[in-house]
């Protein structure tokens, strides 16, 4: 068996970011064809239809924020995770794991 001792908080913060980023441009691509149902549904519920124009520029605003806002809170929370962890690790030991 071998044992995870210590984990590097900026290693696995730039990780959780990069996975977070992905992450977030998914669920920014999910909002935006979200939006533009209910955009093209909206006059079968009794509401004026939106500017297509204000919607294209919002939906790509809208996948461009979630997807920095999901990467800086991957890196924090990677950050974050990791030092806990390395904490943890001290106290009780750290994950063991086989590697053939």
């Amino acid at each position: 068996m071998t044992e995870i001792k210590h984990i590097g908080v900026w290693s696995l913060a730039k990780i959780s970011a990069a996975i977070s980023l992905v992450v977030g441009l998914i669920m920014g691509v999910i909002f935006v064809i979200f939006g533009a149902i209910l955009t093209a549904a909206s006059p079968m519920m009794g509401v004026p239809m939106l500017d297509s124009g204000a919607f294209t520029a919002g939906g790509v605003f809208a996948i461009i924020a979630v997807t920095i806002v999901y990467a800086i809170i991957g890196f924090i929370w990677g950050a974050i995770a990791a030092f806990i962890y390395n904490i943890a690790a001290g106290w009780f030991g750290g994950i063991e794991i086989d590697i053939e």
